[in-house]
């Protein structure tokens, strides 16, 4: 009974990913302020959060050009980068700082912590394990706060168990990076602490970090005799936590090489037929409004010591019922009728 209600809470996640937002006129805003935002990347995931963001405070009533000024930077997942650029602008009277991803909140840690700036983080994977806040749902202990990004590594389990009820061994190929580092910490803390998962055995692969442009590609093509390795070591691949996991060349090269289903990491593995079986994924335009609530109430006056850090706030969900029958996987009902409108046939 304890496994069905915890599957239960789990796959109650996403009605609706978003909620509406109450408009302000701009015109009731009288200052104009000032937003710096500093992304790990270019690209999904950052990019969604981002706009959703900016959307957000659209609607609250700040425009840029009007009452609203952004100065944006990618750092091209460089730490140094993110420290040179953020000592640089912060001389220049900022309201608040956006960081998205783990390493331009890695670089917000060392550039900016205990400083009179807000920063409001967006999609690290561990705000805890880099140091910026202690628990989430509490107040934080200085001026960091934000929304931390991966579906929690229980709820991720959960789902494949329900899935794939006789899964005992997955393939995780990895790139080498902080967040995937802190995400495999907690998927064996899982596998040893919780009983329902002590059947699970993953598989853990890493590959060199590559940055740059093409990096996810050049990785997923060093992840190829991995995965034909792996094929007959495994029943499913899970997509890591990290830049490999969130773009598409990996989905793919599974999809091209590999013989077990992929579970993937983001919504576009399924609904864009990058090459995953199924997956339950954050919803970024929602992680986007809770961040843009957060910018808002600074903006307001309110203290960062009262905005707390939050998980995200709604799981979506989506299949490939292609790939399902091709890999002899029956979907239960629940996850169909949670996955909605994201179903390819």
């Amino acid at each position: 009974m304890g496994n069905k209600k915890s599957i239960l809470v789990v796959l109650i996640a996403i009605l609706g990913c978003l909620s509406p937002v109450a408009a302000i006129p701009s015109s009731e805003i009288d200052k104009v302020y000032r937003l710096l935002i500093l992304d790990s990347q270019a690209g999904s995931p950052y990019e969604d959060v981002r706009n959703s963001l900016i959307e957000t405070l659209m609607e609250r009533g700040y425009r840029q050009g009007d009452n609203l000024e952004i100065t944006h930077h990618y750092i091209d997942n460089s730490v140094t980068l993110g420290v040179d650029i953020l000592k640089r602008e912060i001389t220049e009277d900022y309201d608040v700082v956006y960081v998205g991803g783990t390493v331009a909140t890695i670089s917000a840690k060392n550039a900016l912590f205990e400083s009179d700036v807000p920063v409001v983080f967006g999609a690290p994977t561990d705000p805890i394990g880099i140091g910026v806040i202690d628990s989430f749902d509490q107040p934080p202990k200085v001026n960091f706060t934000g929304v931390s990004y991966p579906v929690p590594v229980k709820s991720r389990f959960l789902f494949l168990r329900q899935l794939m009820p006789e899964l005992r061994r997955v393939g995780l190929i990895y790139a080498d990076m902080p967040q995937s580092q802190s995400y495999n910490r907690w998927i064996k803390r899982l596998l040893m602490d919780d009983p329902a998962f002590h059947d699970i055995e993953v598989i853990f692969h890493p590959l060199p970090l590559i940055t740059g442009d093409d990096g996810d590609e050049q990785m997923a093509k060093l992840a190829i005799p991995i995965i034909k390795q792996m094929n007959n070591q495994v029943d499913a691949f899970l997509k890591p936590n990290d830049q490999l996991g969130a773009r598409q060349h990996f989905a793919e090269v599974v999809k091209t090489y590999g013989k077990k289903p992929l579970i993937g990491l983001v919504k576009k593995d399924v609904v864009s037929e990058w090459g995953a079986t199924a997956v339950v994924f954050p919803c970024l335009e929602s992680m986007g409004r809770q961040l843009g609530e957060m910018v808002y109430e600074l903006f307001d006056g309110v203290p960062i010591e009262f905005i707390e850090p939050k998980w995200p706030a709604h799981f979506g969900y989506a299949v490939d019922l292609n790939k399902t029958q091709q890999f002899g996987i029956n979907v239960p009902v629940g996850i169909l009728q949670l996955a909605g409108k994201n179903i390819i046939r």
